[in-house]
């Protein structure tokens, strides 16, 4: 009897370098395979006309499989799937011993337990790294039509709970094949408005001849890079995803090192005392609920509204849903300087009582003003004023960016990275990282915050560069 052969079992380096000189030498191609930069955003009108699209305000009693229930008056779906509007408690105290600053609120918000996947397929044409993006119908984007990860979808969604088709390439990333893995992290998505929610984010390679469907286009993350200086165009979950590339860090060093850092951190997290407990809707407090409309009494914050939608193109063409409507523009911007010659941004530990695990990195500033311009300077967030005052020369990147479409109503924000004044003294709660050490924390999940990932993405694609010998 011949032996029995077993194959040698061997290691293999634990970071993978070849990744980041792909990625850099895409960051830095700006002419593609498929279509010219400059003909993307025509061909993202051409799919809008295309297609079939329409949303319109309904009342809620419209809502079709949607509904209130009696006891808790919580707006459900009929079958307990995809999302629901819940109230929140929320109670905040800052300090090591619970004895600073306290805060307490209550608000209608998302609960929706589901982990949706954010995936991205890419795949070499003439020795570049291209990404194949897709303009994708979402009822809350505000031009209704952006570029979106290949897939996008929630668990109800690609086990059909709506009754509607397949979702076109998830079988690579429904699991992937761990060869072909990039990026695979649970990232958070907004903790003021959502209780804990998380999405796979994911960046997987292939080498298969993939069809490409009228949808669908492959772009270098140049011609990605390019585009998002380019108001709400491409949208906040492809900028999620892109903000887990690992990327070169090209610095020489930082002003914190990186076990400094993760201490400062991990004291953030400590030191903020947040208790947060999903409470009946029909218990929150200072919140009014009319025939269209929930909202706040003094009209701040947001509101919950119902749509009805049709979109040919969507695995299901026509349905109802609830929405979260912002009441004005948002600002999300960092403060940016050189020291020592290596650019650091000025982050904020930011508690928001939906989050996982109490404090993630936000930018500098992170809010909606309107919410604010009935206080005085001081009770403002800080740093607010300095930059809505920006001078344009102080300006690096500026664009307007909606947030995801698929819960909220036209929600957008004013996404900035702002020269800052060497003079400044980072208050508690704040310090200078660089960008390298910023991408490096988002190969874990719920340390940066979607928004500071929005600012991430466009400022490590554009600075990329290619290390080694491709």
């Amino acid at each position: 009897m011949l032996p029995c052969l077993v194959p040698p079992i061997a290691v293999r380096p634990r970071h993978d370098t070849d990744h980041a000189d792909r990625i850099a030498l895409s960051a830095a191609t700006t002419d593609g395979v498929h279509m010219r930069t400059e003909d993307v955003r025509a061909w993202i009108v051409e799919r809008r006309e295309a297609n079939v699209f329409h949303v319109e305000h309904i009342p809620f009693a419209d809502l079709d499989q949607w509904g209130f229930e009696a006891v808790t008056g919580n707006l459900v779906h009929r079958s307990g799937r995809f999302f629901a509007i819940e109230g929140l408690h929320v109670i905040e105290h800052d300090g090591p011993h619970g004895d600073g600053p306290y805060r307490e609120w209550q608000q209608p918000v998302i609960k929706q337990p589901e982990v949706g996947i954010l995936g991205i397929l890419c795949k070499e044409f003439d020795g570049v790294l291209h990404f194949l993006m897709q303009a994708k119908m979402e009822p809350g984007n505000p031009n209704l039509v952006q570029l979106s990860p290949t897939v996008q979808a929630t668990r109800s969604n690609y086990t059909k709970a709506h009754g509607g088709t397949d979702v076109k390439l998830l079988e690579y990333f429904a699991p992937p094949d761990p060869e072909r893995v990039i990026a695979d992290v649970l990232q958070a998505e907004q903790g003021s408005w959502f209780f804990r929610k998380t999405n796979r984010n994911m960046i997987v390679e292939t080498v298969d001849d993939v069809p490409v469907w009228d949808d669908f286009c492959w772009l270098t993350l140049g011609q990605i890079a390019e585009l998002m200086h380019a108001d709400e165009t491409i949208n906040m979950n492809a900028r999620s995803v892109l903000s887990c590339l690992p990327f070169h860090d090209t610095a020489a060093g930082a002003l914190f090192s990186d076990i400094q850092l993760l201490s400062w951190f991990t004291n953030e997290r400590s030191r903020h005392d947040v208790r947060a407990r999903r409470i009946p809707l029909t218990d929150v407090c200072g919140w009014k609920q009319g025939v269209e409309t929930i909202e706040h009494e003094d009209g701040r914050y947001f509101k919950v509204r119902a749509v009805a939608v049709k979109g040919s193109n969507r695995e299901k063409v026509s349905w109802t849903q609830p929405l979260l409507e912002s009441v004005g523009t948002g600002v999300a911007a960092f403060l940016m300087r050189e020291i020592d010659g290596v650019p650091h941004v000025l982050a904020h530990a930011r508690a928001d009582g939906g989050f996982l695990d109490t404090v993630e990195l936000a930018p500098t500033v992170q809010c909606t003003p309107q919410n604010y311009a009935h206080l005085p300077a001081e009770s403002r967030p800080p740093f607010l004023d300095a930059v809505l005052d920006a001078p344009k020369s102080r300006i690096r990147y500026e664009a307007i960016h909606s947030e995801e479409g698929g819960r909220f109503l036209n929600v957008r924000a004013r996404y900035l990275v702002i020269d800052a004044d060497d003079t400044i003294d980072p208050p508690p709660g704040y310090a200078w990282v660089t960008p390298g050490q910023l991408t490096a924390l988002t190969r874990h999940g719920h340390y940066v915050n979607v928004e500071a990932r929005t600012l991430l993405a466009c400022v490590n694609a554009a600075a990329a560069q290619p290390q080694g010998g491709a």
